[in-house]
């Protein structure tokens, strides 16, 4: 199987079925005769930019490029949903509007900001996790900015 029909068969069980780890998705891939290795598998995920995402029950499962992809830019999230920022050493936190937390969190992943580690995003509250608490007043800066009530 070539690694493009292998991918092709991981998009297939994604549309068919909520898949909360990469050792569910192996087993589904060899219930279906393909057999794969948990490095091939970890890459694959990455090339097709899955993306694990919480349901409505809490419990995280890998999302499909398109639904990823219609997360709207951060941009556009920002100047209605951003409350304030606040933050100390690695950690900046972020409030929002009620229920704007996790689309704002999966705004700022999908921008894969260099200095961020990750997020975690509640209902109104969203705590991202820095490098380097140098980079702390910057992002806070450029998140400010991007809402519109930064310099």
């Amino acid at each position: 199987m070539t690694k493009r029909d292998r991918q092709a068969e991981i998009l297939d069980i994604l549309r068919k079925n909520r898949v909360t780890s990469q050792e569910a998705l192996r087993e589904l891939l060899n219930a279906r005769g393909t057999e794969v290795t948990q490095a091939t598998l970890s890459r694959d995920i990455r090339e097709l930019r899955l993306v694990k995402v919480p349901g409505a029950d809490g419990t995280g499962h890998y999302s499909l490029p398109e639904e990823w992809e219609s997360t709207p830019p951060l941009e556009s999230l920002l100047p209605t949903l951003f409350l304030s920022a606040d933050g100390v050493d690695h950690l900046l936190v972020i409030h929002t509007m009620k229920g704007g937390a996790q689309t704002v969190a999966a705004a700022i992943d999908w921008e894969e900001w260099p200095e961020v580690v990750g997020t975690l995003a509640g209902d109104d509250t969203i705590l991202i996790i820095l490098r380097d608490p140098t980079a702390l007043q910057a992002l806070r800066e450029r998140v400010e900015r991007m809402a519109g009530v930064g310099p």
